[in-house]
C-alpha cells in the first residue's frame, strides 16, 4: 500500500509539473500600426531673440566720414527650420524710409539706393543668390529678391546678414525706419 501511495504521490506532481509547463509555454500577443503623419513645416527667426521679430538695428551717424562713406551694421543671425529644402528672399517693406523728426515737410528718402545688404555668413548649404554676396553690398528694394537659394533641409539653418546705409548728404537729421523682411520658402 505504501508504494501505491508513493506512485500516486509521484504521479500527481508530474501532473502538476506538466500542467505548469504547458502554462508557461502559452503566449499571446498583439499589435498596432502606427502612422507618423507629417506636415511640411518652416520657420525663420532671429537667434539673437529667438523671434520671427528681429531687434531694432540702429545704424548711427555721428561725424561727416559717416555720411561720406556710410555706416554698417554689426551682424545679424536668422535661423531657419524646414523639413524641405527652401529659399529665402528680402525685402523692404515700404519703398521709402519712414520719418521722425522735426523737418516739415517730412523727408522723403528711398530704401533702394540708400540700404544695402550683404551675407557675411551661410551656414544653410544653399547659394547666395545674384546681386547679392559675402562680399559686397547689393541695395534692397520693395520687392521680393531672392537671397539664398537651394538651402538644405535641417533643424539649425543658420545665416548672418550685415546692412549699410549710405544716405549722403541729402536728408536733415531725424531717425528713417524701415522694416526689412525675410521670407522663407519650401522648394
Amino acid at each position: 500500500m505504501k508504494k501505491i501511495t508513493l506512485f500516486a504521490a509521484i504521479l500527481t506532481c508530474i501532473g502538476f509539473t506538466a500542467n505548469a509547463q504547458n502554462q508557461a509555454d502559452q503566449t499571446s500577443s498583439a499589435s498596432q500600426t502606427t502612422n507618423l503623419v507629417l506636415s511640411n513645416a518652416i520657420e525663420i527667426t532671429f537667434t539673437g531673440n529667438g523671434s520671427a521679430t528681429g531687434a531694432d538695428v540702429n545704424i548711427p551717424f555721428t561725424t561727416v566720414n559717416d555720411y561720406a562713406n556710410g555706416v554698417e551694421s554689426d551682424a545679424q543671425e536668422l535661423k531657419v527650420r524646414s523639413n524641405k529644402n527652401f529659399s529665402v528672399a528680402v525685402k523692404a517693406n515700404a519703398t521709402n524710409f519712414s520719418y521722425t523728426g522735426n523737418t516739415s515737410p517730412a523727408p522723403t528718402m528711398p530704401v533702394s539706393g540708400v540700404l544695402g545688404i550683404k551675407v557675411t555668413a551661410n551656414g544653410t548649404g544653399g547659394s547666395i543668390a545674384n546681386p547679392f554676396s559675402n562680399s559686397a553690398y547689393a541695395t534692397l528694394s520693395s520687392s521680393d529678391q531672392d537671397l539664398i537659394t537651394t538651402a538644405d533641409r535641417g533643424g539649425n539653418q543658420t545665416f548672418s546678414v550685415k546692412y549699410k546705409a549710405t544716405p549722403g548728404f541729402a536728408y536733415p537729421a531725424g531717425t528713417y525706419s524701415v522694416d526689412v523682411v525675410y521670407t522663407a520658402t519650401q522648394e
